[in-house]
């Protein structure tokens, strides 16, 4: 599994129009799930998300995570993060998990960060999404349970 972390102030998830997800200060994380990702990813990337130190504690250095603070997470399925460019110009989708796949380990991801203790909200799966945030510092990351990067 694939995300972009962003550390962010606020950030809220619409579809047509209606607010589906809104937080205060936390992490959001775009998701994205490859065809080779399994329920053992979604709880890395779970275990990840939470446990990132990337929060700034009291002498406002990145020192702590969404449970030392009781941070909000924000998790969008975002399966253009597993799109593959490196040949020509128009991406190729063919490593993205089909959504009957992709669904159920996103949701797991979510399952996950909520038994460990954290508030989740979520966008709406394979809906077309508008995401406002605003990113702190900023700090942005890339995670990818395979290590790729």
């Amino acid at each position: 599994m694939r995300a972009v972390v962003q550390r962010v102030t606020h950030a809220e998830v619409s579809v047509g129009g209606e607010i589906v997800g809104r937080m205060q200060a936390g992490l959001l994380a775009l998701v994205g799930v490859a065809k080779d990702d399994g329920p053992a990813d979604a709880e890395e990337l779970a275990r990840k998300l939470v446990h990132l130190r990337i929060l700034d504690d009291a002498e406002g250095r990145m020192n702590q995570s969404l449970l030392d603070q009781g941070g909000t997470l924000g998790v969008v399925s975002q399966f253009t993060l597993l799109g593959d460019v490196r040949k020509g110009r128009r991406p190729s989708w063919s490593e993205a998990a089909p959504p009957e796949q992709a669904e159920p380990l996103v949701a797991a991801v979510v399952e996950a960060a909520r038994a460990a203790g954290v508030a989740v909200v979520e966008g709406r799966f394979r809906a077309e999404m508008q995401v406002h945030l605003c990113n702190d510092g900023p700090v942005t990351l890339l995670l990818d349970t395979r290590r790729q990067f």
